[in-house]
């Protein structure tokens, strides 16, 4: 069941998207050779504690940190941990703020120091391509064109879509109703409508699209050990447009 945001409860999201987007321009500035995750997600923790919110994933299905911290072939979901981030690491950080009981998710790549041209190229296109993605997000389209929009741009570059993960409606609840993924035909799917507040979160590959998982349970990795990376937005349907509520 879709659950519909009057404009009230957007405006409350927003204030939980806005200090996430801050949080991340905060994270921007830390990230260089010689830190490690782990001091990352403790920064994210005490960041979000002074300014009133908490991370909702820590302790969910009993996910233990405040976020997940996807190095290089992770795909998502990696646990922080001790190791040094290196020169040519890219590292997606993921997380959701709970701020007055509303939720915003985003994820956003970094690169390390210097990268190379290939991983450069996957992250432009993943950027790009949840843009176009958010651009299809608007009253009387379908779920399907934001998938096809993303499938059609990142498969033009040379890219593969991971297909296991996919965005999804938010609101007081991480997951809620639709699904979204990011591949697919346009034209299919819940429509949208004024009110629906939802993530795209497209995750691309330089090998193949294929996963596999840690012992963790949780660590998604790229099957062939290639380079992946995810950029995501909490999203409102408004009759103005998409309003990204994670804006940096």
């Amino acid at each position: 069941m879709i659950i519909y945001k009057s404009k009230r409860e957007i405006e409350k999201m927003n204030e939980a998207g806005t200090l996430l987007a801050e949080c991340h321009k905060e994270i921007k500035k830390i990230i260089k050779p010689g830190i490690s995750t782990l001091e990352i997600d403790a920064f994210v923790e005490h960041f979000l504690k002074k300014n009133g919110a908490t991370p909702e994933q820590k302790g969910y299905q009993g996910y233990p940190f405040a976020t997940c911290a996807s190095v290089n072939d992770v795909i998502c979901h990696g646990f922080p941990n001790k190791k040094k981030l290196k020169s040519g690491d890219i590292v997606t950080i993921d997380m959701v703020v709970n701020l007055n009981g509303w939720l915003a998710d985003s994820a956003w790549s970094y690169t390390v120091g210097e990268v190379s041209e290939k991983a450069q190229h996957l992250l432009e296109v993943t950027e790009k391509s949840l843009y176009l993605g958010i651009e299809q997000a608007v009253i009387g389209n379908r779920i399907g064109d934001i998938s096809h929009a993303i499938q059609q741009y990142a498969e033009s570059e040379g890219l593969s879509v991971v297909r296991e993960f996919i965005g999804h409606g938010i609101g007081r609840s991480m997951h809620e109703d639709p699904q979204v993924p990011h591949a697919g035909p346009k034209g299919t799917g819940p429509l949208l409508k004024e009110g629906m507040v939802l993530t795209i979160e497209p995750m691309l590959n330089t090998g193949k699209r294929y996963v596999k998982i840690d012992d963790d349970g949780w660590t998604a990795r790229t099957f062939d050990g290639s380079l992946s990376t995810q950029y995501e937005h909490t999203l409102a349907i408004t009759k103005d447009g998409p309003l990204i509520l994670t804006a940096q």
